[in-house]
């Protein structure tokens, strides 16, 4: 059993510690690039996403308009324990509306409900959600109540009404994370422990993946697009 927590301020940090965690243990769940931790670069992405949510969670700060919101899931008996959240950003100019970031519940807790009732909690507040997400989880947020709008990169735009919203979201800019010394100096890392060619291999098999995502993004939404014609 599990209860939810709504927070519109930075979690507690034993919390926060927990969910960053999360967020690096299920990397190739939630993140659009989808990187299996075969691949050396994985590491890096472990960093630059952990980074982005740790960013996300410090602007709630405040609560400024726009500021993202968290559901948290909690153990029913250890309520100490982080078992899954929610993390979306409400329209800063569209009161019905919200873009889910990331969804994560933990292996030991799924098939459980946990996802939907997060994701319920969150459309209760903001009924006109959208989520971007890999032609692999489609299905499952199709059963959720959204559904294929576009092909946006390597992942299908999802939305509960038949078109986006027209409002603005104060997205994390990631460019300048990955023009950090930080990250340098994990690539620089990375390079020595595994070597310049491997790390370019990695390169290599990162951009195919992608492109391979942005297909199957395409053809979803294409194969989509025909069915609600033909209905």
């Amino acid at each position: 059993m599990f209860t939810l927590c709504h927070l519109n301020s930075p979690p507690p940090e034993s919390m926060k510690s927990q969910l960053l965690q999360m967020v690096v243990d299920y990397l190739s769940d939630i993140s659009a690039i989808s990187l299996r931790p075969s691949n050396p670069l994985y590491q890096l992405y472990q960093y630059v996403v952990g980074l982005e949510v740790h960013r996300y969670l410090d602007s709630m700060e405040g609560a400024p308009a726009g500021a993202p919101e968290l559901i948290m899931a909690l153990d029913a008996d250890e309520p100490a324990n982080l078992v899954g959240f929610a993390l979306y950003l409400p329209y800063v100019d569209d009161p019905e509306a919200c873009s889910l970031l990331y969804l994560a519940v933990r292996d030991s807790h799924r098939r459980q409900g946990i996802g939907r009732a997060m994701v319920d909690a969150m459309l209760t507040r903001y009924p006109h959600g959208e989520v971007a997400c890999v032609a692999g989880k489609v299905s499952y947020f199709q059963s959720l109540g959204f559904q294929p709008l576009a092909a946006r990169g390597p992942q299908v735009l999802m939305n509960t009404q038949s078109q986006a919203s027209s409002g603005l979201v104060a997205v994390q800019d990631l460019e300048p994370i990955f023009q950090s010394e930080e990250v340098r100096q994990i690539h620089s890392y990375l390079v020595k422990q595994h070597g310049a060619q491997a790390m370019s291999d990695a390169e290599k098999s990162r951009d195919q993946l992608l492109d391979e995502l942005a297909q199957q993004a395409i053809h979803l939404t294409q194969t989509s697009s025909t069915a609600n014609r033909l209905h």
